[in-house]
């Protein structure tokens, strides 16, 4: 029998804090407690060696149902399409015009946020439509 694995989404940025608050936005999640003896993240922040301050933040599904997200910041800007990219799936079930409004509804929302449209691509028989977009930092994403 295989065992289930929990799993977290890692996110490579320049800006972790910035990032995971903007898909705190976007998924409904919510920023955990800090470590035991912190009253504050930034209390734990300002206790690390100058070099790791800043260097990564994390968000969690509050229901304990979806992966944990964690960004780390990492030196080099992205310069490439992603290989693994997040789906957020706000039309599940709906097709034709009323998945479109669903979608640009939350592509509006998210759009306020500081995303960007990317393409919307429309259903084509075998897959639903959808928009590409891009988070604060360019990573696509795509609203399904």
């Amino acid at each position: 029998m295989a065992s289930i694995k929990q799993f977290q989404v890692t996110f490579d940025c320049a800006d972790p804090e910035r990032v995971a608050r903007f898909w705190c936005e976007v998924l409904g999640y919510v920023v955990p407690p800090p470590p035991e003896g912190f009253a504050t993240w930034d209390d734990f922040d300002r206790a690390l060696p100058p070099e790791r301050q800043g260097a990564a933040f994390v968000c969690i599904d509050p229901s304990g149902v979806g992966p944990r997200l964690y960004f780390q910041r990492v030196p080099e800007g992205k310069v490439v399409k992603n290989r693994v990219h997040l789906d957020v799936r706000v039309g599940t079930g709906l097709t034709g015009e009323e998945r479109l409004a669903t979608l640009e509804a939350e592509c509006a929302r998210l759009v306020a946020l500081g995303a960007v449209r990317v393409q919307v691509l429309i259903a084509d028989g075998y897959n639903e439509s959808c928009i590409v977009m891009q988070d604060i930092e360019g990573n696509e994403f795509c609203l399904d």
